[in-house]
């Protein structure tokens, strides 16, 4: 009975099985900073997963117990494609595993008790950030550092966005799609005009919705001119899953330009 109301109820937005057919009318969500009680209470705050995410798979994995106590292990799968309890829509996918404490009374569930990884929840959310993605872009600008470009481009997801800041010369190909479209048209580039070319001064700052900001300055000589540049930069950097999926390049163009047509 458990088993089969859980299915109907997430898998097939059936929400009207929250009832007192099923549930007791004094069903407890047992929930910080405050509980869940009654049927109609409970039917509110499970409509979020039913109206927030579309494309839902819920497994139970396995669900076992004694007397009126249950253990339910689950798996839940979705995209968020509607208003979740007031966060909008993000369009990204959630995959995640729990376990649930239940209690049941005289044949129905009276009582439960979720417990999963909040902070991945809110991670794949986009609404908290991967702690992993400041040690991702470190990395990326180490290799860069020492002209290990094959490992920068493993970096970068196969559909990443890259546009450089506009007035930079090599924003002619903006926006560059996939890493051999930024392999050429931006390293290969670099590689051909400069004597030399590195960075200096670089920070990362974490951002939300999985973003990392680097403050950093370029310091380069051209070929063809000898000119020297040492400009203030900023990058913007989206990650998903530990992979490059955009980035944003501001720079001070004027100073760049300049030493171009020296």
């Amino acid at each position: 009975m458990y088993s089969n109301v859980w299915d109907e109820i997430i898998n097939n937005g059936k929400l009207d099985l929250i009832n007192d057919t099923n549930f007791d009318k004094d069903i407890t969500l047992i929930y910080n900073p405050e509980n869940v009680v009654g049927i109609e209470n409970f039917k509110d705050y499970y409509n979020n997963f039913i109206t927030g995410f579309s494309d839902v798979k819920f497994t139970i994995v396995d669900v076992f117990g004694q007397g009126d106590k249950l253990v339910k292990h689950w798996h839940y799968k979705g995209t968020h494609s509607g208003d979740f309890f007031g966060i909008p829509a993000t369009g990204k996918t959630v995959d995640l595993k729990g376990v649930t404490l239940v209690k049941m009374k005289d044949g129905k569930i009276a009582q439960e008790q979720d417990f999963m990884d909040n902070m991945l929840f809110m991670q794949q959310l986009g609404i908290v950030s991967s702690p992993e993605n400041i040690k991702v872009i470190d990395g990326l600008y180490k290799a860069f550092g020492i002209g290990d470009i094959p490992t920068v481009l493993t970096v970068l997801d196969p559909k990443v966005v890259w546009n450089e800041a506009e007035g930079n010369a090599y924003a002619d190909g903006n926006p560059y799609i996939g890493p051999d479209a930024v392999l050429n048209g931006i390293f290969a580039r670099v590689g051909e005009d400069y004597e030399f070319f590195k960075v200096a001064d670089l920070k990362l700052l974490d951002m939300s919705n999985n973003q990392v900001l680097a403050t950093l300055r370029y310091n380069g000589k051209l070929k063809k001119n000898g000119a020297v540049i040492d400009a203030q930069v900023a990058h913007l950097w989206s990650l998903n899953d530990g992979k490059v999926i955009a980035f944003q390049q501001y720079v001070d163009t004027k100073h760049l330009n300049d030493a171009i047509n020296k």
